[in-house]
């Protein structure tokens, strides 16, 4: 459903993400993809490694396509559920609690995974090197260094990589026709966008535990620091530390700052100056790193301005309704995944002059407009480009990592060369492109 209201100046525009006037931009409903993966009777073998929610949401989704032989995670109680899941495992399943063996099977075609965020590289990295296709979970590094591991290796080895960033692709389409409006010129010029990606959490302190004995403890750290077990640290709520995430700026962030990018046209490039307006940190940092163990650590009130080489400024922030809006110099656009709010010029696009369906085909790689998963699982057949690469995906959640940078910094600005990947003139802050690594657990190219 929609309401239209109409000014003296211009019109407006709500239309909701399950309106009709969107169905032409929905692909409709297609037969299972098994037979276009290898034969008309053999289904993609499936592995899930990291069982976790989002990791069980995303085997849910890629079930319909192939067939899971392998679960894994380091917590017994995930892998057993996902093992014995009606639509993952469905008890035939082996469980394991070391990817590595998962990856040695010859009957594991691609990899789902669902680990928290500072094992996605390696996992990732490992999963390519041993010929598996790859749909891994955002935000798909810990580090900038770590993203152009993948890309090295991703190049390298050939492997199809599908980023979990699924506003590319699912919620109707809304983060679609938002970018085919603003790439097809229907709001004018850009001046401003703005990813409004909420407020981070503050918690703690939080008391020590025994770790429990379902849990490997060690291989959750992984390349992280040694520490006690804290229960906040670990599954859902580990996005809230440095060590194993970024906190909103990479949560949210590789959602919305990914969208942006993507329809400026500057998916394949970087920002040239990140200036932290706002930054609020809830404990003590020194020299880009946190002093205190016992509490929620990533930044919680922010407002980031990354400025591009065509000089528009894509705004960070956390105190405005969580989407993305574009403002040019013709109308707005606001989207976020219930709806897309359409002021002035654009208005008349979806009427009189709908997006033309070679710009939507060309923004998914000549792909057509299928669910995320369906993608990623035809990409495996053909071996195309699935539409949230590791490319693009690198450069937008480059931006986010050095909005972090900037704000762990005290806050100071910092100049980027994209073509170089390096910050300019602040060794300091270009030594945080990487972090130190616990030895057995690097990630390596």
């Amino acid at each position: 459903m929609f309401v239209r209201t109409g000014g003296k100046r211009r019109d407006f525009l709500r239309v909701a993400a399950s309106s009709a006037l969107l169905a032409p931009l929905s692909a409709p409903a297609g037969k299972a993809l098994g037979a276009e993966f290898r034969s008309k009777n053999e289904r993609p073998g499936l592995a899930l490694i990291g069982a976790g929610g989002q990791g069980k949401g995303d085997a849910m989704g890629a079930s319909h396509f192939g067939d899971f032989v392998a679960v894994c995670d380091v917590d017994k109680n995930h892998a057993e559920a996902a093992k014995e899941h009606h639509r993952i495992g469905k008890g035939k399943a082996e469980a394991y609690g070391d990817y590595r063996k998962v990856l040695d099977r010859k009957d594991v075609d691609a990899v789902i995974v669902g680990t928290p965020d500072h094992w996605h590289s390696k996992i990732t990295i490992d999963a390519m090197k041993a010929g598996k296709d790859v749909y891994c979970e955002k935000p798909l590094t810990l580090t900038i260094d770590e993203g152009k591991k993948l890309c090295k290796v991703a190049k390298e080895t050939g492997r199809v990589l599908q980023v979990g960033t699924q506003q590319r692709s699912d919620h109707n389409k809304v983060f679609l026709l938002a970018v085919a409006l603003v790439r097809s010129g229907r709001i004018g010029k850009i001046k401003k966008v703005t990813a409004a990606i909420g407020d981070g959490p503050t918690g703690g302190p939080f008391a020590k535990e025994s770790v429990p004995p379902e849990l490997n403890w060690d291989m959750w750290l992984g390349q992280a620091p040694k520490v006690d077990y804290i229960k906040q640290r670990c599954h859902s709520e580990f996005r809230w530390w440095y060590e194993y995430s970024g906190g909103k700026l990479t949560d949210w962030g590789a959602h919305h700052v990914d969208i942006g990018t993507w329809a400026l046209g500057m998916e394949n490039t970087g920002p040239r100056t990140i200036e932290v307006v706002k930054g609020e940190l809830p404990v003590e940092f020194k020299n880009g790193y946190p002093t205190v163990a016992d509490r929620f650590n990533t930044t919680t009130h922010f407002l980031v301005r990354a400025t591009f080489a065509n000089g528009i400024p894509l705004e960070i922030r956390d105190d405005t309704e969580n989407g993305v809006t574009f403002v040019g110099e013709g109308g707005r656009i606001f989207v976020t995944r219930d709806r897309i709010d359409l002021d002035g010029g654009a208005v008349s696009a979806l009427y009189s002059d709908p997006v033309s369906d070679s710009l939507l085909r060309e923004l998914r790689k000549g792909k057509p407009l299928d669910g995320h998963m369906e993608n990623f699982i035809k990409c495996c057949g053909d071996r195309g480009t699935p539409v949230s690469d590791v490319w693009t995906h690198h450069r937008a959640l480059t931006t986010c990592h050095l909005a972090n940078i900037a704000i762990r910094l005290g806050g100071r600005k910092l100049t980027w060369d994209a073509e170089k990947e390096q910050i300019v003139g602040d060794a300091e802050a270009d030594a945080m492109q990487t972090r130190p690594q616990r030895a057995g657990y690097e990630v390596t190219a």
